[in-house]
């Protein structure tokens, strides 16, 4: 009997890890993007540098998306 099975229910495998390898890879590498973009960029909106950095490390993706909107400058 498996440990996440219910007693007398059936066996349900939990989601492999290797399916959701390529989505941690594509926020991977889109967290990095936004991160260099933060750090080269000259001026960036509404806040310092540094805490849009903070905001795309602590909100894995969406400080990303929030800065590409927000913060970056055109």
């Amino acid at each position: 009997m498996s440990v996440l099975s219910a007693p007398g229910g059936p066996a349900h495998s939990p989601l492999p890890v290797a399916a959701l390898a390529p989505l941690l890879v594509v926020i991977l590498a889109f967290v990095i993007f936004c991160l260099v973009d933060v750090i080269r960029s000259q001026h960036v909106r509404y806040l310092p540098r540094w805490a849009w950095a903070v905001i795309c490390l602590i909100s894995m993706p969406w400080g990303g998306i929030a800065y590409l909107i927000f913060g970056k400058e055109r």
